[in-house]
């Protein structure tokens, strides 16, 4: 039975010589896996729409063998060209993807969590990159999913926690113009790290480049 969602692409690799694997965050599904059988053939019909963080209507066969299921038909809406023309920004985009990714179980729909990712890709190109906006992304996260923040779980100063409290409530762009000490920042990742952890995942290895900071 043919489905359709709309989704974000998350990450691809190819399956065979004509092939290619995409991870997908939907509304409707969550975190979906699909094959796109042909795709990097010269002709496909699928070719110029599977790059990364682009958003589209796809269509999609519910496979009953396993979580890898067959791409029907694709129809691109935004491709969030900004976020390539800075590798900075596109490095903190992955990072936040593959969070995500690591975050949630597959094929779980959380709506919320895709009005999330995209409003971040939309929000990235609009200031500098920033750590500002990593601390908001894994806060939002990891409350959207019930899993923190613990503030209690570890020693964070009352200025510090007061900034990341904002970063949790507030929007990209004010999140945007808060103003951490560099020490301040330090502090906030090293306890976002602790948070992540204690949700049971390890931080992904692109979370030092993403937050900008050393040891992180």
């Amino acid at each position: 039975m043919e489905e359709r969602a709309t989704g974000i692409v998350l990450r691809t690799y190819p399956l065979t010589e004509t092939s290619l694997i995409v991870h997908w965050l939907t509304r409707e599904a969550g975190h979906l896996a699909t094959v796109a059988k042909g795709a990097r053939r010269p002709n496909s019909a699928f070719r110029g729409k599977l790059d990364l963080f682009y958003k589209t209507q796809l269509c999609f066969s519910r496979s009953r063998r396993s979580d890898l299921h067959p791409l029907r038909e694709v129809s691109v809406e935004d491709t969030h060209a900004p976020l390539r023309r800075d590798y900075a920004l596109l490095t903190q985009a992955v990072y936040a993807a593959t969070l995500l990714e690591r975050l949630i179980e597959r094929e779980t729909p959380v709506p919320e969590l895709f009005d999330l990712l995209e409003s971040l890709l939309k929000a990235l190109p609009q200031s500098p990159p920033s750590p500002r906006t990593m601390a908001g992304w894994e806060l939002k996260v990891l409350a959207t999913l019930g899993l923190g923040p613990d503030w209690n779980s570890g020693r964070v100063r009352t200025g510090t926690r007061a900034l990341l409290e904002h970063c949790l409530e507030g929007t990209w762009d004010k999140i945007a113009r808060l103003s951490f000490t560099a020490e301040q920042l330090h502090e906030a990742g090293l306890f976002l790290r602790r948070q992540i952890e204690s949700a049971g995942i390890r931080p992904p290895s692109q979370r030092q480049s993403a937050w900008q900071i050393p040891d992180l």
